[in-house]
């Protein structure tokens, strides 16, 4: 099998998202014994080439200008366009992130393309690709093949492992002119919500509260074990509707999916709503104070106990681990 395959890399407040790598090893699966083209888009994103090459890219196609600084659908719908138009991939993988799940559909739509959507794993059988995503809010997965065309897919972030880095590697890095027209949308300003210092969907360790933390104050202890963790916060939507916390730190089928290597769920009941956004994480560990609460289903470990209790015992425990690593 060869395929010549394009991936869209993220970059985020100067660095490149993690997820960026990831989607090179997802279209290293795809290419066999094609090539794997790395897409960078934005204002000074150029730098970045190196490690993408390190990280599996063999080529890095840069498309710089100032009116990529932030993502806008039209500008990047554009770019992609052109150079999909201009070459000509057999496969475009996507970050399933936010900016990805509004770009992919609009891309897809223009392109007169199919799109999985959400994959979490990628095999080979035979000459088919088989995608895996899930379906039903997380509680089965579909396994899908692209028949014919372009294959096109974006990648959930923390699902399919990045290779590892090899500094040894060479590739060719080439600007691409980019021609926007007639862009609607101009971004004047960001304001951010959260300062978390974490990306909630690309972190390995998440805390997340629920109303049983009972105030804004609540979180503190949370974020101090997430701090320790080099992991992030996040929230169930009983406590975000309380306005314990923002809505941006919400986990569940109306907020944010995660799959993080450990997720510990603090005063969360489990609802199954809330379930849909964190039931594939790794390792679960639920701290309720009711024994029949509905995330002892689903949790890897359970505390049965008041969180105000338990979390400052775990912390300090993990403080005692981190001094002596």
């Amino acid at each position: 099998m060869s395929k010549n395959v394009l991936v869209l890399a993220e970059s985020k407040d100067g660095e490149l998202r993690n997820v960026s790598f990831e989607v090179i090893a997802a279209g290293k699966k795809i290419a066999g014994e094609g090539s794997v083209k790395a897409l960078l888009v934005g204002e000074s994103v150029a730098s970045f080439s190196e490690q993408l090459i390190q990280q599996g890219a063999d080529e890095v196609l840069v498309a710089e200008h100032s009116d990529l600084k932030t993502y806008t659908t039209d500008a990047y719908k554009q770019v992609l366009l052109q150079v999909i138009e201009s070459e000509s991939p057999d496969a475009l993988l996507i970050p399933h992130t936010s900016s990805g799940k509004d770009l992919a559909p609009r891309l897809a739509a223009k392109l007169s393309s199919g799109l999985v959507s959400d994959v979490v794993d990628i095999e080979e059988v035979g000459e088919e690709v088989i995608f895996t995503r899930p379906i039903y809010s997380g509680k089965a997965f579909e396994k899908k093949s692209v028949s014919s065309g372009l294959v096109f897919a974006t990648v959930r972030p923390n699902n399919i492992a990045a290779l590892e880095v090899d500094s040894s590697r060479s590739g060719e890095t080439k600007e691409v002119s980019v021609d926007l027209k007639d862009l609607r949308t101009v971004i004047k300003d960001i304001v951010k919500k959260t300062s978390g210092k974490v990306d909630l969907a690309e972190a390995k360790v998440i805390v997340a509260g629920g109303r049983g933390v009972k105030s804004a104050d609540g979180f503190k202890p949370l974020e101090e074990l997430a701090d320790i963790l080099g992991g992030a916060v996040g929230a169930s939507r009983g406590a975000c509707d309380a306005e314990y916390c923002d809505y941006s730190l919400q986990i569940g089928q109306t907020g944010k999916v995660v799959t993080p290597e450990l997720y510990i769920a603090v005063g969360i009941s489990g609802a199954i709503q809330h379930l849909a956004g964190m039931s594939n994480s790794k390792v679960i560990v639920a701290i309720n104070k009711d024994e029949e609460a509905p995330i002892f289903d689903v949790a890897d470990y359970g505390l049965v106990g008041d969180l105000f209790d338990i979390l400052p015992i775990l912390t300090e425990e993990f403080k005692k681990v981190k001094a002596g690593a």
